[in-house]
C-alpha cells in the first residue's frame, strides 16, 4: 500500500485501501474493518490517516494479516517514497517504492 507523510500523520493512499464488499470475504472484511478502526480519519474517497500513536498497533496488525496467508504482500506492505525515512515504528512492515 502507498503512503505517505504529513505533518506526522500517516496517509495510506485510497487506491491502495482494501474494499469492504457485503458477502465478501471475511478476512478481507475484517481487515477493512481492524484498518479504519485505528485510523484517526477515514472517507471513502480520501486517502486514510493514522496517528504516531497507533504505528505499533498497525505495525502489528499487518504482520499479523500478512501470516494469516490471505492476503499479500501488496496489501499489507506500506510502500514508502524514497525521499521519506521510514519511521522506526513502521520499519519491519515497510519498503520503498
Amino acid at each position: 500500500m502507498r503512503v505517505k507523510l504529513e505533518d506526522n500523520i500517516l496517509l495510506i493512499d485510497r487506491e491502495d485501501l482494501p474494499a469492504y464488499k457485503k458477502g465478501g470475504s471475511i478476512v478481507r472484511n475484517s481487515y477493512f474493518w481492524a484498518l479504519q478502526s485505528i485510523a484517526c480519519f477515514t472517507s471513502r474517497d480520501r486517502d486514510w490517516e493514522y496517528d504516531p500513536e497507533v504505528w505499533v498497533a498497525l505495525s502489528r496488525m499487518l504482520i499479523s494479516f500478512a501470516e494469516s496467508g490471505y492476503l499479500g504482500n501488496g496489501e499489507t506492505l506500506l510502500e514508502f517514497p524514497e525521499n521519506i525515512p521510514i519511521p522506526h515504528e513502521l520499519r519491519s512492515v515497510s519498503s520503498y517504492l
